[in-house]
């Protein structure tokens, strides 16, 4: 499979691997890292959002965790050919049993989010199968900083019950970003993170193209450090 190429560093691809895509370029682009020095990434398939983060926080440290053996096997090559290698690793680990002395002031995610349907098809990458929500949040607040923060990419069907999830596990919503498909349409996806300081919630909304196969000036200038678009774009 053709390699995706970024400014600064390209994403090799396998066909039995989640490829990159806008939920994840998105995540990597708005997450709230640049305070962070410990940041861990939860399911990394590719590497693109630990790529991403670490572009935009050149002190920080990252490490991410995929429990398909193949993901982890690729992010961890993509990781090697990338400019800020000496800051990454990745290991091939389930989240569920994951045991850290040290703790993280950022944790990154873009969870499964469909539930088991029976199709094969990125069956661990996008199905509930081996990591649900509950599981997620509840594994992370064991695990973050006093002050640190949980971000994740997820339906706007799935808000509700996150943010909910997410509070009863003293995790409290700080930011909120509303993400249209298109101009005008409805939410499609949001950007949720998360604190165990209560704090006034930031909200805000984006639009990834104002017509069809044109990108939004928001998302042109959001990706810009990012993406290597085509004269017209």
């Amino acid at each position: 499979m053709k390699p995706f190429s970024f400014k600064y560093f390209e994403i090799r691809q396998s066909k039995e691997v989640f490829r990159v895509g806008t939920d994840g370029v998105l995540l990597g682009a708005m997450a709230g890292v640049e305070n962070a020095s410990r940041v861990l990434e939860i399911g990394t398939g590719t590497g693109l959002i630990t790529l991403m983060l670490a572009q935009r926080n050149p002190q920080a440290s990252f490490l991410g965790l995929d429990i398909n053996e193949e993901a982890a096997a690729l992010t961890k090559d993509n990781f090697k050919h990338a400019p800020y290698h000496s800051r990454l690793e990745n290991i091939h680990q389930d989240f569920k049993t994951f045991e850290t002395a040290e703790k993280f002031d950022f944790i990154v995610s873009n969870p499964p989010y469909f539930e088991e349907s029976g199709s094969e098809k990125d069956r661990i990458a996008r199905q509930t199968v081996e990591l649900n929500f509950i599981q997620l949040i509840e594994s992370s607040a064991k695990i973050l900083t006093e002050d640190g923060i949980l971000s994740v990419i997820i339906p706007v069907e799935a808000g509700d019950i996150f943010t909910h999830t997410a509070a009863e596990n003293d995790l409290f919503l700080i930011r909120k970003i509303n993400i249209r498909g298109i101009e005008n349409s409805k939410t499609k996806r949001l950007i949720l993170e998360f604190s165990s300081t209560e704090k006034p919630v930031s909200e805000s909304d984006f639009v990834i193209e104002k017509s069809p196969r044109q990108y939004s000036d928001q998302y042109l200038e959001l990706t810009r450090e990012f993406h290597v678009f085509k004269s017209g774009n």
